[in-house]
Parts: structure tokens; C-alpha cells; sequence
């Protein structure tokens, strides 16, 4: 079986999928005006608040409810992303990976558009790293159980990869970076730790995860340019409030 070959293969097959799709991406992109691309970014948009509001409605699971209790679902979400959005905008993250992006691109990319390496560097990171098939595809992976749901993944991520390139350009294809970082890190924590999140602790990650994937959907469909990064914290913040009500029941 694939996913038993060596523990971490799920997350080399996901990069070379994006690798893949970025590649064809970028050279089809050229074949279209602009007016073209720009209604292909509006579309991804459309169907990235699609992905989130599946992921949100994923997310408020049995599972969180039966943990955490029928009320508390809304409200753990909810406070992750209020204490996330505090901390991520205080510590100014959009910014900063913005400026990591484009260091990125003065040492590596130098011939790519600054602002477009930058979006397309940020926004397929966030849409390949915060779904919840990376989380619990690299837990699997890290656990021994295989690179089934990494593998789906990959695929789903390829064609997304394509369409994003096409409109994105160049920095679609550096998200292998931080990719392999956060999956890596995610299938070595399984390795070593075991099960360290419950399913309940697992959905409300999802969840809010679903939220910040609606903001970036919103801001490729052109509708608000919203700081979706500065949201990132609210993924550390929703398992950790998922845990501390089910104590507290």
C-alpha cells in the first residue's frame, strides 16, 4: 500500500502535486487577458467560500458537541478567532509573512511581479495548510496509518495548484515551502506524540479553520481585502478552548 512506504510520503506526494500543478499553471497562464484571469481569481474566490462553509459545517461535528456540549461549538469558535484575530493583528502576521514572501522572491524569484509573488505565495499556503485533510492526513501519516487521506489531498491540491498559478503566478509554486514545514511537523508531531488531539479538539480546529478559508475566499472574489493571516492564531486557540471546556464539564 502507498501510504506504508516511509512515514512523511503523503506530504512529498503533496509537493510534488503543487509542483505539478504550478508548473501547467504558470504555462497556461500566459495564453490568457488579463480580464481573463482576473474572472478566473473571482471564481476561485467563489468556490474557496464554498470549501469553508463546507469545513465550518464539518467542524461543528457530534464529535466537538459531544465534548464540549451543544452550546459551546459556536462559542469556541467564535472566541479562537477573536483572540486569534487580536494576537495575529498585535503581532501584525499579514505583514510579516508578507515581507517573508517577498524576501522569498528577492532571493529566489527575482523576475516574478513583488505584490503578485507575494498573494499567490499567501493564498495557496492558506488554502493548502488550512483544511482539514492536512491536519488529520498528516497526524495519519505520522501515526503509521498510511497516506490515503494526503494522497486525495494531493489531488485536490494539484488541480487547485493549476487554476491558481494560471492567475497567481510564480508564488503558488513556492507554498511547497511552508507546505512541507507545516505537514512535516504535523506527521513527525504524530511520530513521536501519538493522539494528541481528540476528534472533538480535531473538528474545532476545522472549523475555524473553515472561517479564515471564507475570509480568503472573500478576498480573491474582490469583495474585501481581508487580513486573513493576522486570523491564523485562532488555529492554535480553537483546539485549546475545545479542551478546556471539555474539563470543564
Amino acid at each position: 500500500m502507498m501510504g506504508v512506504v516511509f512515514r512523511g510520503a503523503g506530504t512529498v506526494i503533496n509537493i510534488v502535486a503543487v509542483l505539478a500543478g504550478s508548473g501547467l499553471g504558470l504555462a497556461l497562464g500566459n495564453r490568457f487577458p488579463e480580464r481573463t484571469r482576473t474572472l478566473v481569481t473571482q471564481c476561485l474566490g467563489l468556490f474557496t467560500i464554498v470549501l469553508g462553509a463546507m469545513a465550518i459545517a464539518d467542524g461543528l461535528s457530534p464529535a466537538l458537541t459531544e465534548e464540549v456540549g451543544a452550546q459551546a461549538p459556536m462559542l469556541i469558535v467564535l472566541g479562537a478567532l477573536l483572540v486569534g484575530a487580536v494576537l495575529g493583528s498585535l503581532a501584525r502576521l499579514e505583514e510579516r509573512i508578507g515581507a517573508g514572501a517577498e524576501w522569498l522572491r528577492r532571493k529566489l524569484a527575482r523576475g516574478a511581479e513583488p505584490g503578485r509573488f507575494s498573494e499567490g505565495l499567501v493564498t495557496a499556503t492558506l488554502l493548502f495548510c488550512v483544511g482539514p485533510l492536512s491536519i488529520l492526513g498528516s497526524l495519519s501519516d505520522g501515526l503509521g496509518r498510511g497516506a490515503e487521506q494526503l494522497i486525495v489531498k494531493s489531488v485536490l491540491d494539484g488541480f487547485a495548484a493549476v487554476a491558481f498559478a494560471s492567475t497567481l503566478g510564480v508564488g503558488v509554486a513556492f507554498s511547497v515551502l511552508p507546505l512541507a514545514l507545516y505537514q512535516g511537523s504535523l506527521t513527525l508531531l504524530g511520530l513521536g506524540l501519538g493522539e494528541f488531539l481528540s476528534a472533538g479538539q480535531v473538528d474545532a480546529l476545522g472549523a475555524a479553520g473553515g472561517v479564515i478559508l471564507l475570509g480568503l475566499g472573500i478576498r480573491l472574489a474582490g469583495l474585501k481585502k481581508i487580513a486573513v493571516a493576522d486570523l491564523l492564531p485562532a488555529l492554535v486557540f480553537a483546539p485549546l478552548l475545545a479542551w478546556l471546556v471539555g474539563l470543564g464539564r
